[in-house]
């Protein structure tokens, strides 16, 4: 402890405040990072949270002796990793928490005085709750409520109602639902309700924006909407095909291409039907024959009686009737007929206008500026390249222009000697894994604390070695000293007069006080210590010439007890 004391006594005023400084900045260090390691240990219980829920679990968790703090505006509840699951089961327990409208769980205890209006109602009640839980679980959806009117039936006509729907949501941060989501909401909620159609339900966020708009079929400006973004949207896929084919060829900034689409949007059958006169078919035949009647047998049995009789007048004179062979045949014909049904598709291009503009290319002869346009061969090559990209038909009557021009940031390029040099890349020590990982973290009062500890150490240990070599040095100027003076004692006469010692001693003083300050100068550097001022020096200096001059006996008699090591 005295070594301390004396130690701190030896150090000037600049340097003790120097050390305090570090001391509590160490201090403050050390205290932060342990608060930062006690509160990293907190794990999340629940997070997006409504201020009942969470209003309802803070007693409870002080109740249950956990300790608990709350973030993100109190939406989020985090406790002791240790003891998440225990809070959890702890809160389940007690029904907690209770996010949105109670569901189907309004049915797990059976009352059976409850009324039928009761009944309904309860299922009312039950279906929202549900459809509320089902779209906070969107991700972009942080809190949902929903509205039911029931669809109305009767016998009459006009006295019917049909389900309606309205849903108020809140968005989580800057989250933006897209129309496929919005369309998905209404889906849901009319998939899940009796009689109610996607288009009677009207969705609504926080800040008062109706996010989905009924179509009508009449509607005009919804068809042309539709007919606007459908276009753009073909020639958006045009122009980034013909960037792509024509960057790697180019350049990005060398180019410029736009692009014109001309859309039907009309749908509907086409019915085609037609006659070949050159070719016929045979549509129907009809074929009737009719042949001689067999006379009756008569006559001697025998062969020439079995014998049928040749038919012609002579028979039929000799038989007393006439038999004739009759045939009838009845042919259709119908020319050659083709039916074509044909459904038209829905946004045909009819029409594509493309213009591509291409920059010269530029090279410097010294500091003047030469602008060349690109030869017609690569014009033609670009040509070529456009037109298979797009898709052009000259038969759809599409059009292509491709033109060379000079872009301005092309005309003002400075000379490359007089362009900035990039800044070259600083060398830069890789940190060790451990000390990236905490600085990625941004622990930043951590790293605070180690710093001001270890520039705490350097200080004391910087310190102690100057001190620590400073006594050293001045107990090897004190024996050489002692040894100059006990040479010049021997060499010289005994009866030297006062004033020689005393100017031999100032000399050896203001010596030996240059060489102290000297070396003082020195290890400051070398610590890169704050330089301290002070006059120790000359005050000491003074007052021994002062002191010799008034009584030079008494100080010969001072420096042969000190040489000598008297007190």
């Amino acid at each position: 402890m005295d070594q301390i004391t004396q130690l701190w006594n030896r150090l000037s005023w600049t340097q003790r405040i120097w050390i305090l400084i570090a001391a509590l900045a160490v201090g403050g260090g050390v205290t932060a990072f342990s608060r930062w390691n006690e509160e990293r240990d907190f794990k999340p219980l629940y997070s997006n949270l409504s201020a009942e829920d969470a209003g309802g679990l803070v007693p409870k968790l002080k109740e249950a002796g956990i300790d608990y703090r709350l973030g993100d505006n109190g939406s989020t509840i985090l406790v002791p990793s240790a003891r998440v699951a225990e809070a959890r089961l702890a809160m389940a327990a007690q029904g907690l928490p209770k996010s949105g409208r109670i569901g189907y769980e309004l049915f797990d205890k059976a009352n059976f005085g409850a009324s039928d209006f009761a009944e309904q109602v309860n299922f009312h009640r039950a279906i929202e709750g549900e459809l509320e839980r089902s779209i906070m679980s969107i991700r972009e959806v942080e809190q949902a409520r929903v509205h039911l009117t029931m669809a109305k039936d009767s016998i009459y006509t006009e006295m019917r109602q049909p389900a309606k729907a309205s849903i108020l949501i809140k968005l989580r941060g800057n989250s933006r639902l897209s129309p496929a989501n919005i369309a998905a909401i209404c889906q849901l909620a009319a998939s899940g309700v009796p009689e109610l159609s996607p288009e009677q339900v009207s969705l609504v966020d926080t800040s008062g924006n109706l996010l989905n708009r009924a179509r009508k079929a009449s509607s005009g400006d919804d068809d042309n909407e539709a007919a606007l973004d459908y276009r753009k949207s073909v020639e958006r896929d045009v122009q980034n095909k013909i960037a792509a084919t024509l960057e790697p060829l180019l350049g990005a900034d060398h180019f410029r291409a736009g692009v014109s689409a001309v859309v039907d949007l009309t749908s509907g059958e086409q019915s085609e039907e037609t006659y070949d006169p050159q070719k016929s078919a045979v549509l129907s035949l009809q074929s009737s024959e009719d042949g001689p009647a067999l006379p009756a047998a008569s006559g001697t049995p025998g062969t020439p009686s079995s014998v049928p009789r040749p038919t012609g007048n002579a028979a039929a004179a000799a038989t007393g009737s006439a038999n004739f062979a009759r045939k009838t045949s009845n042919t259709t014909y119908q020319p050659s007929r083709v039916v074509r049904h044909t459904k038209l598709p829905q946004g045909t291009v009819k029409k594509l206008s493309l213009a591509v503009l291409v920059d010269h290319s530029l090279r410097f002869e010294g500091t003047k500026r030469v602008v060349e346009p690109p030869s017609p061969e690569k014009l033609k090559v670009i040509h070529d390249l456009v037109a298979a990209a797009a898709g052009f038909s000259m038969d759809r009557g599409d059009e292509l222009v491709v033109e060379a021009f000079p872009f301005e940031s092309t005309l003002s390029a400075e000379p490359p000697s007089l362009q900035a040099a990039p800044a070259e890349p600083k060398s830069s020590i890789p940190l060790p894994p451990w000390l990236q990982k905490l600085m990625g973290a941004k622990n930043f009062m951590m790293v605070a604390g180690i710093g001001a500890g270890a520039m705490l150490l350097l200080v004391v240990g910087g310190v102690f070695f100057f001190l620590k070599s400073r006594s050293k040095k001045k107990k090897i100027a004190a024996e050489e000293a002692a040894k100059s003076l006990a040479a010049a004692e021997q060499s010289k006469d005994a009866a030297m007069t006062p004033e020689d010692f005393q100017k031999q001693i100032e000399g050896r003083m203001a010596e030996q006080a240059a060489n102290q300050a000297k070396q003082q100068a020195e290890e400051l550097m070398k610590l890169q210590l704050p330089a301290v001022s002070t006059k120790k020096t000359e005050v000491l200096t003074k007052h021994i010439s002062s002191e010799t001059k008034k009584d030079p006996t008494a100080m010969a008699q001072v420096v042969r007890s000190w040489l000598s090591g008297q007190n």
